[in-house]
């Protein structure tokens, strides 16, 4: 029997949301029908699945998402009516399997041809893959084709939703980044007039970007605008001053002292200024690459002091390195960022965070990273995979750290091979990891571990979320709230997020419902932040044999436990017990005992979340498989 024709279809949220349909007619090209997308909260509900596509997406997500304050009792049965229908339209293009019920949320699998920012990602990274090759032209041929792949706002249609406004949001600042890095791609390639023609609307809708108007200087300069080039810093810096109290950034006023100078102004990255008489800063110097700062950060008083004292002393003129570890959503992250914000006086160069996984959570590749670091500092990037070529070019970047007053914040790094290469063994530069697992091969390095909140820190983050008023009457719920997220900072962080949002819900409740071991991995969602998408990052990481000794752990009782519990559990000896325990302790995944003491009498500890998920993973591995139908 002939195979049945395939059906195309084509997802587009970078725009309006639209769903095309299109059956291959002939050698011609397909004819593509617009299917009608249902009422609105199906649309809506179509549109965060896209946004999340090829990852679950929490029922809690989906609710914030449909009715965001307001969810009526029958929300979770309202979406699977949704979800339904979605199966229903699908079933039209002969994929109704494409949307599926797993780890606890709903997820629709698409690929990069089906959906336009997923293309988009593809295009982005294989034009940043060219750029790193010195492939300048096919950088830029590639941005323009992912950018011509924008029909106008993001999901124009449904910002209304403020979780849908937040997911536009993310997509708006990658289109904003591929913009830069196709006007820097341009200006190497002395295409000034192309970048100058377009970059104006830009800077005027986001007008305190320091790259787009390094882009527009650039642009301007090389083709005699000189006035309107200084303008154009004029303006960032008087905005800045006003808003903020803050002035443009060291690289980029370097630039500008080189254009006041006449120097010729950079042509390979956005702010350093290559040319006669440049400044050591326009070259030297990175600026602030980091995320913002936690209004609230919490706790961590003893940590932040070390961090201080160890990257801020100016006494210590060798290059640091400190690891940061600790289990999923222990806030390493936020530490880092915090203590770096923090440190600005130490490194007049630059402090500059990059991360170490992709936003599926893989490690990214040797060549990825090297791309990025050799990038920003304008430096060669690596020529390929090949492993000479990345040992110069990872060579050349620390020759150049050595020499510079920088803070690198490596984060999330899964192992060692991944920092080894990037820090210098002489010099200036400075390197603070984050990671999971304990890193023990690096040597030298500074080492803190973060655990979970006590209980002080925790109600200090709740009440700075939802207002310590609402704490005060509820001192026994907030205990319970805060026992069963096993005060783990994230899980703290969302409790505090969706107590912000629903301020309907008294604290009894939704203590009751974080009561509920089955369901706490669904309750801990607000928005865009979930733990369960964490744990499980965190899970695909781990070896066979260490998930399957947590499946057998998770079956002991919530708290510590001995290392005789442990062999029990494990149905092994002690001492086989003693390194399966250890071994978790080094990937994170087992709390490690505070005090010196010998295996035997120590009390370990499975995080209270990574308890809960073990069991989940151990009952779906016992479950029985369906059963075939003739």
């Amino acid at each position: 029997m002939a195979a049945l024709p395939r059906t195309f279809v084509r997802f587009s949220i970078l725009g309006p949301l639209s769903f095309e349909s299109a059956e291959p007619a002939g050698p011609a090209e397909p004819s593509a029908e617009v299917l009608p997308l249902g009422p609105l909260k199906q649309r809506l509900l179509l549109a965060m699945l896209l946004c999340r596509a090829n990852s679950p997406v929490s029922p809690g997500l989906l609710t914030d998402t449909l009715w965001e304050d307001d969810p009526p009792r029958t929300a979770r049965k309202n979406i699977q009516v949704y979800v339904s229908a979605l199966r229903k339209l699908l079933d039209r293009t002969g994929d109704g399997g494409r949307l599926v019920h797993q780890g606890g949320g709903y997820l629709l699998r698409v690929g990069a041809d089906e959906l336009d920012a997923l293309r988009f990602q593809q295009l982005v990274r294989s034009a940043r893959e060219a750029t790193g090759h010195g492939a300048h032209a096919q950088a830029s041929r590639t941005l323009r084709e992912a950018l011509a792949l924008w029909r106008g706002p993001c999901l124009s249609d449904l910002r209304f939703s403020s979780a849908l406004q937040s997911e536009a949001e993310r997509l708006d600042h990658r289109y904003l980044q591929a913009y830069e890095d196709w006007a820097e791609a341009e200006l190497r390639l002395g295409n000034a007039h192309e970048v100058a023609d377009t970059v104006g609307d830009l800077v005027e809708r986001h007008p305190e970007r320091e790259r787009l108007r390094a882009a527009q200087m650039n642009a301007l300069f090389r083709q005699g605008r000189q006035t309107e080039a200084l303008a154009a810093y004029e303006g960032l810096r008087v905005l800045l001053a006003a808003e903020y109290g803050l002035r443009p950034s060291p690289p980029l006023e370097a630039l500008y002292r080189s254009m006041l100078s006449g120097g010729r102004p950079d042509t390979g990255g956005p702010f350093a200024a290559a040319g006669p008489g440049a400044p050591r800063g326009a070259a030297g110097a990175l600026g602030t690459l980091l995320p913002r700062d936690l209004p609230d950060f919490t706790g961590r008083h003893a940590q932040l002091r070390y961090l201080l004292a160890l990257f801020g002393s100016p006494e210590i003129r060798r290059p640091r390195l400190a690891v940061l570890t600790g289990p999923v959503g222990t806030g390493k992250t936020a530490l880092a960022v915090h203590a770096a914000h923090r440190l600005a006086g130490a490194f007049p160069d630059g402090r500059v965070l990059v991360p170490m996984r992709d936003e599926a959570g893989a490690p990214r590749s040797p060549a990825s990273v090297l791309t990025e670091l050799t990038r920003l500092a304008g430096l060669p990037g690596p020529r390929g995979q090949d492993g000479r070529d990345l040992e110069e070019a990872a060579a050349a970047w620390r020759e150049w750290l050595a020499h510079r007053d920088v803070l690198l914040v490596l984060d999330d790094a899964a192992d060692e091979s991944a920092v080894r290469p990037l820090v210098p063994d002489a010099g200036t530069g400075s390197v603070l990891v984050t990671a999971r697992t304990q890193l023990a091969g690096l040597a030298s390095a500074d080492r803190l571990e973060l655990t979970a909140f006590d209980e002080a820190e925790g109600r200090e983050l709740l009440g700075a979320i939802i207002g310590p008023g609402r704490l005060d009457s509820c001192h026994e719920e907030t205990a319970r709230i805060l026992e069963a997220t096993g005060r783990l900072p994230l899980a703290v962080r969302i409790c505090g997020l969706a107590l912000a949002v629903r301020r309907y819900l008294p604290l009894v409740e939704y203590a009751q419902r974080l009561a509920d071991g089955r369901a706490v991995l669904d309750e801990l969602v607000a928005g865009d932040m979930a733990v369960r998408p964490r744990l499980t990052a965190g899970w695909r990481d781990l070896s066979q044999p260490a998930r399957s000794a947590l499946c057998l752990l998770g079956a002991l009782p919530d708290g510590p436990f001995t290392l005789r519990q442990a062999a029990e559990a494990l149905n092994c000896g002690q001492d086989g017990a003693r390194r399966t325990l250890e071994s978790l302790m080094d990937a994170g995944a087992i709390l490690a005992p505070d005090d010196e003491v010998t295996s035997h009498a120590a009390l370990y500890e499975l995080p209270r979340l990574l308890h809960v998920y073990a069991r989940e993973q151990a009952a779906g591995a016992m479950a029985p498989a369906p059963r075939a139908t003739a």
